[in-house]
């Protein structure tokens, strides 16, 4: 597993070998909970001559880079509430030579699959498609760039409304990279809604829209949750994608609701699985319920509905 691609400025490392399962969910939440454009992170599988070092803790690496040393008791404590005490006892630090992360770390990234869409690199721009929505994402954007679990399975979930119907109006909190908005937009040649509160996601999608030829149809905006204008004036949305951390799921469930048509659907994600039940509970009351679900790479992905216990209608934020 290859999330993120080291800053060409990376000059820490953490290294840490535990098991498969907890190597990879930490590998995810530094990505998660770091500038993308300073810190990157990767789980993978030892080598068979390196399991040696000592067996009863291996063989998975998790190997996170940063171009600021970071604190290191928040690390411990992040990596110890994942992995337990005895891992994060394990932890190692080092410096590491300058080099050009970012060409190195493409050699070993390869387009991804979801469904309809592809996500590549301008490495394999030329590389021959059939029936498929290819996707250009800037390389040296760490995440969002279609490997890491959420975000494909956003688009997997995506391409399964799809082929139920067509979405009218969509609408991306937390667009990061611009992914998601950018499949919704290059399917259905619509205008999608986008805002993130980091403006050089902002500045990220603006770019992979150029890209992709898809600026007549996305223009992100900086925002808090839907803390803007365009975002509440946009709505009714019938689709609504937010692939974020799920604590702020839970808090931005009644701000979402708000913004979702009736019949509507949300498309949420960023997820562990022990994160999956609270999120259920703040969206069921708000009138959701759970249409599909998605497990892969140890995140979840959600597929909600209006039509649970308490099903609201649409009420206008101006109102």
């Amino acid at each position: 597993m290859l999330e993120g691609l080291p800053p060409n400025n990376a000059a820490h490392m953490l290294r840490l070998i535990t098991e498969e399962e907890p190597a990879r969910q930490i590998a995810d939440v530094i990505v998660e909970m770091f500038d993308p454009t300073e810190t990157a992170a990767s789980a993978f599988e030892l080598e068979p001559n390196m399991r040696d070092w000592n067996p009863s803790v291996g063989p998975w690496v998790v190997e996170a880079y940063f171009s600021e040393e970071p604190d290191h008791d928040f690390l411990h404590g992040l990596i110890e509430g994942i992995a337990g005490p005895e891992a994060a006892a394990r932890i190692e630090y080092d410096r590491v030579a300058e080099q050009d992360w970012v060409k190195n770390a493409l050699e070993g990234l390869v387009p991804v699959n979801a469904g309809r869409f592809l996500v590549h690199g301008s490495h394999d721009r030329n590389r021959p498609r059939t029936n498929e929505i290819a996707l250009e994402i800037e390389a040296a954007l760490a995440f969002g760039t279609g490997h890491h679990g959420t975000t494909r399975g956003c688009l997997l979930m995506l391409d399964a409304v799809l082929k139920q119907r067509r979405p009218r109006n969509v609408l991306d909190v937390g667009t990061g990279t611009g992914v998601l908005a950018l499949a919704a937009a290059r399917y259905l040649r619509a205008k999608v809604v986008a805002g993130d509160i980091d403006p050089i996601s902002v500045e990220a999608t603006l770019s992979n829209a150029r890209l992709n030829g898809a600026t007549p149809w996305i223009r992100p905006v900086v925002a808090r949750g839907t803390q803007h204008p365009d975002l509440r004036k946009g709505g009714p949305y019938d689709l609504i994608f937010a692939n974020i951390l799920s604590k702020p799921l839970r808090m931005l469930a009644p701000e979402i609701a708000r913004l979702c048509d009736t019949g509507g659907e949300l498309i949420l994600s960023g997820l562990l699985y022990r994160d999956v039940p609270g999120v259920l509970s703040a969206y069921a009351a708000q009138g959701f319920a759970l249409k599909r679900k998605l497990h892969l790479e140890g995140w979840a992905t959600l597929l909600m509905a209006r039509g649970g216990a308490a099903p609201r209608p649409w009420v206008s934020p101006y109102v």
